[in-house]
């Protein structure tokens, strides 16, 4: 594979609209919110507990092998020069979006040539109330 882009941005949808993207993954409704321990809730996924509590949910690892394998599947198409935008998002963006999106850009890393960059939309914004 030649050499392309690949942008990820983690995002809360209780922060505004998600971004502009190609495939856009909503994590909300089908992966429990680390959010709901008490121990979890005021870290982020730059915290190596809310990684590991998001990596052990059920469907995540298959999820982000299934993402890697579809923006593989753009790259290759026959417009495949164009950068590629994956937005990941989930309630607040601090913990499940945002660890996905550190685990895809590991996944893209293995064995690819490719240039990933992750931005975090709301990973610096407060615990949102719910």
């Amino acid at each position: 594979m030649s050499h392309h882009d690949v942008r990820i941005i983690s995002f809360g949808y209780l922060h505004g609209p998600a971004p502009e993207a190609t495939i856009t993954l909503d994590l909300r409704v089908h992966f429990r919110d680390p959010h709901v321990d008490p121990s979890l809730r005021h870290l982020t996924a730059n915290d190596e507990a809310v990684r590991a509590a998001v990596r052990s949910t059920e469907g995540i690892p298959e999820l982000t092998e299934a993402a890697a394998d579809m923006i593989e599947a753009y790259l290759n198409g026959p417009s495949g020069e164009h950068p590629v935008t994956i937005a990941v998002g989930c309630a607040g963006g601090r913990h499940r979006a945002a660890s996905v999106a550190l685990d895809l850009a590991a996944e893209l890393d293995r064995g690819r040539s490719l240039v990933v960059t992750v931005l975090h939309r709301d990973i610096r914004l407060d615990v949102v109330d719910r």
